[in-house]
Formats: C-alpha cells, structure tokens, sequence
C-alpha cells in the first residue's frame, strides 16, 4: 500500500521590529510600485502569524506561487528592503527590431 508521510514543515517565522513594521506599512501603503506594495503586505501578514499558504493563496489581491512567498520572506530576511526590490536583468528583454 501507500505510505503516508507526514513529515514536519518548519513554519515561517518573521519577527519584525516595530522600525521594520512601520519601514513595511509605509512601503505597503506609498510605494509607487505596485509589487512593492504587494510584497510588503505579504511580509507583514506573515509577521502577524498567517501561514505562507494562506497569504500565496487568499492573502493578497491575485493568488500566488506558496514558493514565491517564501522566497519575499527568505530575502528580506537576508536583504531587507533591498531584497524585495526587482534585480536588474530581470524580465523580457526588448526585441531588436527599432
């Protein structure tokens, strides 16, 4: 037969100071760019105890990837701000035709 795993998924954990609070609420609700908004409410759901899951899935305006949130969560962690910033290099790149 089938066997059931059921192993233990380590949660998210975000603890936030309240500089780092207040840094994401501001960015959450000012930031010119839309996915910096978005990924600052994410985060700051997370720090109130919402699981990754619930915020991919019906936490934000359109549902995302469960890993695309935890990859906001991973790099802010190692980067900050910095880290939820759009790299250079990322995205389509323009046809050559001018």
């Amino acid at each position: 037969m089938y066997e059931l795993r059921t192993e233990m998924v380590r949660p998210l954990n975000l603890a936030l100071s309240d500089t780092q609070r207040q840094e994401l609420v501001q960015i959450r609700d000012h930031d010119p760019r839309p996915y910096m908004r978005e990924r600052a409410a994410a985060l700051l759901k997370i720090a109130d105890g919402y699981s990754g899951l619930q915020v991919a899935q019906t936490g934000l305006l359109k549902p995302r990837d469960p890993d695309t949130v935890y990859t906001w969560v991973r790099r802010y962690q190692q980067h900050g701000i910095a880290g939820l910033v759009i790299r250079a290099g990322r995205g389509r790149k323009p046809t050559g035709s001018s």
